[in-house]
């Protein structure tokens, strides 16, 4: 500054006052305004990019329960025990019987011809005693080979001629010759006199033999 401007100022003091303030002011300002940049410089070197993305609102929470409400007791973790349901029986089907046919009425069947009339008088040997009908020249050779005797009876059935019509051995001798033999005796040689039913007819009869004894003469 100037000496003649100091003077100046020196004289007047109300100037010197506004001098001084707008000095300081600038170097306020300048001091200010070079610090301000440089912190911010600094602090926008160590500022990072971050992306925030917009995060949806928290749920809401259900309002608290009031304090009177009784403790429910929490939820057991072991599961409950499996229930097996039995199924139901099937449903009982109804079967319906089919109606009954009609049948008609069968006409009764004849009536069973009558019974033969009752044999009143049983057949009779025309020659008596049928034993002796046999002799020793009857006797088989080969039961007289394998000397063989015996006894034999037989059941004769009679036709209405008196004749034998069948003759079944019913004890035997032991020897087939002798009762094949006695056999053929009595169809060949026996004559009887017929069986007469109730109304004096000729009628068939069945008799039993005597026994007739088969012996070797020793």
């Amino acid at each position: 500054m100037a000496y003649a401007q100091r003077k100046q100022l020196s004289g007047n003091p109300a100037l010197a006052w506004i001098f001084t303030a707008v000095v300081v002011s600038g170097l306020m300002y300048a001091i200010v305004t070079g610090l301000a940049y440089n912190v911010i410089k600094k602090t926008a070197e160590n500022l990072k990019v971050i992306d925030v993305e917009e995060q949806p609102p928290p749920p809401e929470q259900p309002p608290p329960p009031p304090k009177d409400m009784p403790k429910v007791p929490p939820p057991p973790t072991t599961p409950p025990p499996l229930v097996r349901m039995e199924s139901p029986p099937p449903p009982i089907q109804t079967v319906t019987a089919p109606p009954t046919p009609y049948i008609p009425p069968v006409a009764p069947s004849p009536p069973a011809p009558p019974p033969p009339p009752r044999k009143t008088v049983s057949a009779q040997s025309a020659k008596g005693d049928l034993r002796t009908l046999f002799s020793a020249d009857d006797y088989p050779a080969a039961a007289q080979s394998a000397e063989a005797q015996g006894t034999v009876q037989a059941s004769l059935t009679i036709g209405t001629d008196g004749r034998v019509v069948s003759c079944n051995i019913t004890r035997s001798s032991g020897n087939s010759s002798l009762d094949s033999a006695t056999c053929n005796i009595l169809r060949r040689r026996a004559k009887f006199t017929p069986a007469r039913d109730s109304n004096g007819q000729a009628t068939t009869d069945t008799i039993t033999t005597p026994p007739i004894v088969w012996r070797l003469e020793g």
